[in-house]
């Protein structure tokens, strides 16, 4: 991975306008680090989620506290080995990836209540369909990576990505998250149905059983395969939003490895105060806009020089302003309303 992540030398959009490599601070030596230590912080989890047990709010704070100081431990060192940009940079994507999981978890929760998947087992669909996640988005980022080295347009076109994720995400803030999903609706639930049977009801932890002298997958398996597959169209949107902060492929994959490992103790955190986030999908929808004009600037930029681009210490600005207005604005909205989430 690091070799295909490595700086590539750019294709000129127009004659004698040449895009500078992409940079990036991680060797591979450092690439070997980060990795493993990510895979090994996925197999502490799964050793000791290896009994299923409802998750109580003390144990979710202590993991989601865990989750929120290692990355920052990080960022500081990023800052003191590479310097405060760097440092701004991956604090600033960080942010942008972490409210945007806040966002998905509410989907995540319906699926699972769709899926009627037993409280002692949603962090083990969670683990695993985060574990599953990360390896995804690893695949998306190192394609755009090397399509942001190759053409410059690709700047471009994420930023068109999110522009058109940003109508949408405030459309579903508009019409709210009222309705359950129809799980049975999912292509991926439809394909795994129609080609193998699934058991009629949870086997513990067990994804596949043998049952009559087949092998037969349980809902566990069909629900861990949803949350992957609705995280593929989450992808579209964190991962260009992370490369609109920082072209660095070590920071972006940084930066959504943290958001994700901590993705699981978040959502036993706030599952119960999610409802009072009622213009969360509306703050998200700002924020893909804004990094949207920041990446289109970027791309501006590359071809004429007077386009002005959005330094880093701004976009986190920018962005830690629109999320803190969202949620004054929300928590004031909820106590209008009773506490019942609502369309604002």
């Amino acid at each position: 991975m690091s070799r295909l992540l490595a700086p590539l030398t750019a294709v000129p959009l127009t004659p004698g306008a040449a895009l500078p490599p992409l940079q990036t601070i991680a060797t591979p030596a450092l690439w070997g680090w980060t990795i493993g230590g990510v895979l090994l912080l996925f197999a502490l989890d799964f050793v000791i989620t290896r009994r299923p047990h409802e998750v109580g709010t003390r144990e979710a704070v202590g993991w989601s506290m865990f989750y929120v100081g290692l990355p920052l431990a990080f960022g500081a060192w990023v800052w003191i080995r590479f310097g405060g940009d760097t440092g701004l940079k991956f604090l600033s994507g960080y942010v942008v990836e972490k409210s945007l999981s806040v966002d998905n978890l509410f989907v995540f929760m319906l699926l699972l209540g769709g899926f009627a998947v037993p409280r002692v087992l949603q962090q083990r669909v969670l683990l695993i369909g985060v574990a599953g996640a990360l390896a995804l988005r690893a695949v998306f980022i190192a394609v755009g990576a090397v399509m942001l080295a190759r053409f410059g347009i690709t700047f471009l076109v994420f930023g068109l990505v999110l522009l058109v994720s940003a109508v949408k995400v405030w459309r579903d803030a508009v019409r709210g998250h009222d309705d359950e999903p129809d799980v049975n609706g999912l292509a991926v639930v439809r394909m795994i149905r129609r080609v193998l049977p699934v058991t009629d009801g949870y086997r513990g932890t067990a994804l596949v059983v043998s049952e009559h002298g087949r092998r037969v997958v349980t809902p566990l398996l069909v629900a861990v395969l949803a949350i992957l597959a609705v995280d593929v169209l989450f992808a579209v949107d964190s991962v260009p939003a992370v490369f609109g902060i920082t072209g660095d492929p070590y920071l972006v994959f940084a930066t959504n490895a943290f958001a994700l490992m901590g993705l699981r103790a978040l959502y036993f955190l706030i599952a119960g105060v999610l409802s009072k986030l009622v213009h969360l999908g509306h703050g998200m929808a700002l924020i893909l806009v804004f990094i949207s004009v920041k990446l289109i600037l970027h791309w501006a930029h590359t071809v004429w020089h007077g386009v002005p681009t959005v330094p880093t210490l701004w976009s986190l600005v920018v962005i830690v302003a629109i999320l803190v207005g969202t949620t004054v604005s929300s928590l004031a909205a909820s106590r209008r309303s009773g506490g019942r989430r609502a369309p604002a």
